[in-house]
């Protein structure tokens, strides 16, 4: 009786040993879902700059540097193709444009 017993209490602990163990997958899952990605870095701080109390602020008088007209031509194409222009208007705005 004790030799049955034992026998029992051994195969019933198997079995549910082994479901407790099992990973448990949720309802829609896979096993072969990759891991989720690692999480962005922090942002970076930075401490701004401290003024002087005597120092007078530099400023920067030099005029800004102007686009050529190359870049101007383009910008002004693109904008005309983004604004559904056909090839013939095109030029005519992008002349009229960059010479502003």
């Amino acid at each position: 009786m004790k030799w049955s017993l034992t026998y029992c209490c051994a195969v019933i602990l198997a079995l549910s040993a082994g479901s407790a163990v099992a990973q448990v997958i949720p309802p829609g899952g896979s096993l072969y879902n990759p891991p989720p990605p690692a999480p962005p870095p922090p942002p970076k701080i930075e401490v701004p700059a401290i003024p002087k109390m005597d120092e007078l602020p530099k400023r920067s008088y030099a005029p800004p540097r102007q686009k050529s007209f190359g870049e101007r031509i383009n910008e002004c194409l693109d904008a005309a193709a983004a604004s559904g222009l056909g090839p013939a208007d095109r030029t005519t705005y992008s002349r009229n444009c960059a010479t502003r």
